[in-house]
């Protein structure tokens, strides 16, 4: 198992797009050819740390202009460099989507498209800002692999894989400062998920901001007797579908919960796994075919029904279909 943060470091928040400028500093200071294309948002995506640490020509702010942006990425990993773009998520996928999917994934391109302000912990923007379906989006595409860090120290490990792994990668970033899970020099890889915290009752599979509320929720289910083993799918693709399967072999029954839209993302991952592998019923934490709207994130998570008391009610209707209840 991975070494998770101390009880102390637990209770530190951080935000995962802190980490993106800073790991991107540290890269270029070890001589990674890494440059950053960002759409005129270098202070909120944290690119601007490259160009405070001494690299300004490794960072090129292409204005409002999202296509361009990725489109100067392409050419930029083209030159040699492992390219990585900012800007909001909701911006970042959807505005430049024809330019990631026909000029990134078809020619399978050396780029990192890594935005920030992802899922309804933009808070206050509202839903014209909250990106939900840019996991659906990016999973979808040929080649692109995707990931989803939990805290800062995962994001840092994501920003660090993305750069070692050629081709195409997806890491997807929050505004919210979420609590520390992992230690700091934590390594992950491309295609595993992480077993925090082993239970023999239900399986809780989720990524990103819901770890935490996953977390929670496996605390709560304990003071009812009930064992929940929480798995972090930080690589929804590619999927680790030895771990999950053998988890839902153990248990007979799963939740899934993600900051996203229940279509297309991890939530249909694990259920497209356990169709061909292990047919277990399975409950779906997340967004339900609608926006978000305003609010402080803490409110919108109780509000839409992603926060650990959702996961805890999820977990009785499933094990209650696979008759343990």
């Amino acid at each position: 198992m991975v070494k998770l943060a101390s009880a102390e470091a637990a209770t530190q928040k951080k935000a995962t797009r802190a980490a993106l400028g800073a790991t991107l500093a540290e890269l270029a200071d070890a001589g990674v050819p890494v440059v950053a294309v960002d759409a005129d948002l270098t202070g909120s995506t944290t690119t601007k740390k490259l160009a405070d640490a001494g690299h300004g020509d490794r960072l090129f702010n292409c204005g409002i202009a999202e296509q361009n942006m990725v489109d100067v990425a392409a050419g930029l990993s083209l030159a040699g460099n492992v390219a990585f773009t900012g800007s909001f998520a909701v911006f970042g996928t959807g505005r430049a989507y024809d330019q990631i999917r026909n000029t990134v994934c078809y020619s399978n391109l050396n780029v990192k498209i890594a935005p920030t302000h992802a899922g309804i912990s933009v808070g206050p923007d509202g839903g014209s800002h909250q990106m939900l379906e840019d996991v659906s989006l990016m999973r979808g595409l040929p080649g692109m692999r995707v990931l989803v860090p939990a805290d800062y120290a995962a994001a840092r490990a994501a920003i660090k894989l993305a750069a070692a792994t050629p081709g195409p990668v997806y890491v997807r970033m929050g505004r919210a400062a979420v609590p520390c899970v992992y230690d700091d020099d934590v390594e992950l890889q491309i295609g595993r998920a992480y077993v925090l915290r082993e239970g023999a009752d239900v399986t809780i599979v989720a990524n990103g901001v819901e770890i935490r509320e996953a977390l929670a929720a496996a605390d709560m289910l304990a003071e009812r007797g009930v064992s929940a083993e929480v798995v972090d799918a930080f690589s929804v693709k590619p999927l680790d579908g030895e771990t999950i399967a053998a988890s839902l072999a153990k248990t007979r029954c799963a939740v899934v919960a993600e900051e996203h839209s229940v279509v297309g993302g991890l939530g249909s991952a694990v259920c497209e796994l356990a169709a061909q592998v292990c047919p277990v019923p399975v409950e779906l934490v997340g967004m339900r075919d609608r926006f978000g709207k305003s609010g402080e994130f803490d409110e919108l998570l109780a509000y839409f029904g992603l926060d650990a008391a959702a996961i805890v009610e999820a977990v009785e209707k499933a094990r209650s279909r696979a008759g343990l209840c």
